[in-house]
């Protein structure tokens, strides 16, 4: 079964991210290879902590989705901490079936 991944990345490490995730065994629909989508976002937050304690914070990301078989899901999440510059990636995991 393929399952789908969507992440949130800066947008100047949406290439190496992607390029790590297509290594790992993603993006792979039919013969088809390093597929996925993007589209801006904006992430926010607040640090209780730091220079800017209180604030919320807004970011400009990159909202990048795309497959990978089941039995490759160790190997793609491993990839993607591997190359997120994040400390925590927020991520969705999602289980994708077959339309009857």
């Amino acid at each position: 079964m393929n399952r789908k991944l969507v992440v949130y990345v800066p947008q100047d490490s949406l290439e190496p991210v992607r390029d790590a995730l297509f290594a790992a065994g993603a993006g792979r629909i039919g013969d088809y290879e390093r597929c996925s989508w993007y589209a801006e976002s904006t992430s926010t937050y607040v640090d209780p902590q730091g220079a800017d304690a209180g604030i919320e914070q807004r970011n400009r990301e990159i909202r990048l989705e795309t497959v990978y078989p089941e039995e490759s899901e160790a190997q793609v999440i491993q990839a993607l901490r591997s190359a997120h510059p994040y400390e925590e990636p927020s991520l969705d995991l999602y289980d994708l079936r077959e339309p009857a």
